[in-house]
């Protein structure tokens, strides 16, 4: 085992794109646990990246408090237990929960966020992408928020990401008709050729609000929107009577160096009686196992497909953060530390 922690640490809060500059690479010693306590010492195997970091970074209230400057960036990840008198878990099992962009860490399951341990048989790439959080989103998102009805129109944006691509094809299981909006042709032919959507919208390339009109004469029924900004006033000005929103994401704004006007459509939302709301997965995580085997019964039924973007190498964790807002990520964004001993 390594001698040293090694971590990237928050330097300064950015303003507008977030990039490896605001990040500062530290090594410290690794942190000692205390086994009477039933505390444990995991090494990091694989981390996740999520546009809603990039929110973590900006010091204001939110459902989680900001990272605070000088301390590790918080990032869920994969690990195992290399230090252990925990039964529960014990040395050599891998575990999954807020590991931070650091080598080594404490598990404690006195505390809130324990980590918890990977099933049998669940590699720590297929823990953070098709049965991670993003998942759960889509899972929760869609049907407890949205509650889509069979022969309904459901519009996603960011749809072949890792949360809406996993929407536009439980929509489909449910019996929907599709719509995916996503950037490029590459993009675009994966969710139809592989999700299965039934139209898409290539919103780099085409009119936005008219394609939707053209798609949804009658409008739309349910707006799952990982997006916001344009995309979102896009989509309420095509919706149809009583119809429903759901705000997962807003990432065409996390970035902005000052928040952009609001949708100027909003009336919408009363002359058609919509109902728009946002939710976050934390709300539902004592639920997770629900979302988790309805998953995975899709996955072993060959029912859900799913893309991982792998990346590699420690130095590599901040510029892997960017790939979510260049554009350069294709699926689930991962970076892998090193393999299970």
């Amino acid at each position: 085992m390594s001698q040293l922690n090694r971590q990237w640490l928050l330097r300064e809060r950015p303003v507008g794109m977030v990039g490896p500059e605001h990040f500062e690479y530290a090594e410290s010693a690794i942190p000692e646990p205390d086994l009477a306590a039933g505390q444990v010492l995991i090494k990091t195997l694989m981390l996740g990246f999520d546009p809603t970091m990039r929110g973590w970074l900006v010091d204001e209230p939110s459902y989680l408090p900001p990272v605070a400057i000088g301390k590790p960036m918080r990032a869920s990840g994969v690990g195992q237990v290399v230090q252990s008198s925990n039964s529960q878990l014990p040395t050599g099992a891998l575990v999954q929960g807020m590991l931070n962009w650091q080598e080594y860490s404490i598990g404690d399951l006195a505390r809130r966020a324990a980590p918890v341990l990977l099933p049998q048989g669940v590699p720590p790439n297929l823990a953070l992408s098709i049965f991670g959080n993003t998942s759960i989103t889509a899972y929760f998102g869609l049907l407890d928020v949205g509650r889509p009805k069979r022969g309904e129109t459901v519009l996603v944006s960011g749809a072949a990401g890792a949360t809406g691509s996993v929407v536009a094809q439980i929509a489909k299981l449910k019996g929907c008709r599709v719509i995916g909006i996503a950037g490029g042709q590459e993009k675009c032919q994966w969710l139809l050729q592989s999700c299965k959507v039934d139209a898409v919208i290539d919103y780099k390339d085409e009119n936005l609000e008219q394609r939707i009109r053209e798609l949804c004469p009658k409008g739309v029924d349910l707006f799952f929107d990982n997006v916001g900004g344009h995309t979102l006033e896009a989509g309420i000005e095509n919706m149809a009577d009583f119809s429903r929103i759901v705000l997962c994401g807003s990432i065409a704004g996390y970035n902005d160096e000052k928040p952009q006007p609001g949708p100027h459509n909003l009336m919408r939302l009363v002359t058609r009686r919509i109902r728009m709301q946002g939710f976050v997965v934390i709300d539902y995580l004592a639920r997770a196992s629900e979302a988790l085997e309805a998953i995975g019964g899709w996955v072993s039924a060959g029912e859900i497909v799913w893309r991982e973007d792998i990346q590699e190498g420690f130095e590599n964790i901040p510029a892997t953060l960017q790939r979510l807002f260049d554009g350069r990520n294709v699926g689930k964004q991962l970076l892998k530390l090193a393999d299970p001993e």
